[in-house]
């Protein structure tokens, strides 16, 4: 598990993290809370694009994966990138959840051990919340994403991260705003998400 799975569709290596940091801070283990956290801030990039990594998506670590038709095949055939766009989100909402869901729990599980991730993550959470969202909330999908059909299902997955840009940070989140408070109150996906609007709504602190 700490060795992560880089060349695995991506929630694997975030989810699989998440549960690395957790033990780590449980057990009281620095060595290996410090490698879950640099495996956290490879695969965040990894994950998540944005317009300033160039014309493709930052490969993931470790990996083989590094020329454009590797890349592109990673990304499920997708060939256009905006910001906010997922390894997974050509795959599926539902899986593509899990994955943005960890980058908030491990931000949050990190900001309560004293150190603050979001400086560096901030921007990708925010855009993927916002892209997913939009398209849940019934924006018309482009042709060219995802050939023009995406597979719905982000689920409950997006209070933790919305709390904390918006509600802690102060950003406007409209598309993700909209999605959270429609689906409140949340209960669980019987993975790894539950309860977030009892332990996360409007709770800055």
């Amino acid at each position: 598990m700490i060795n992560g799975a880089a060349t695995k569709n991506g929630n694997w290596e975030l989810v699989m993290t998440e549960a690395a940091i957790g033990i780590a801070v449980f057990l009281d283990d620095r060595s290996a809370y410090d490698k879950a956290v640099s495996t956290y801030l490879d695969r965040v990039p990894a994950y998540v694009y944005l317009t300033g990594d160039g014309d493709l998506p930052k490969p993931p670590a470790d990996s083989s994966i590094d020329t454009e038709a590797e890349i592109i095949k990673y990304w499920q055939g997708q060939s256009t990138f905006a910001d906010g766009l997922a390894q997974e989100t050509c795959r599926d909402f539902g899986h593509t959840g899990w994955g943005i869901a960890s980058i908030a729990d491990i931000a949050e599980t990190s900001r309560i051990q004293g150190q603050d991730l979001y400086p560096k993550i901030q921007d990708r959470l925010r855009y993927a919340l916002g892209f997913h969202t939009a398209y849940e909330n019934g924006t018309t999908v482009p042709s060219w994403l995802c050939g023009g059909t995406v597979k719905k299902g982000l689920d409950q997955v997006t209070e933790v991260g919305f709390n904390a840009l918006h509600n802690r940070i102060g950003i406007s989140m409209s598309n993700t705003q909209k999605y959270t408070e429609a689906h409140r109150p949340s209960g669980t996906d019987n993975y790894f998400n539950a309860w977030t609007t009892l332990t996360h709504a409007d709770n800055p602190s």
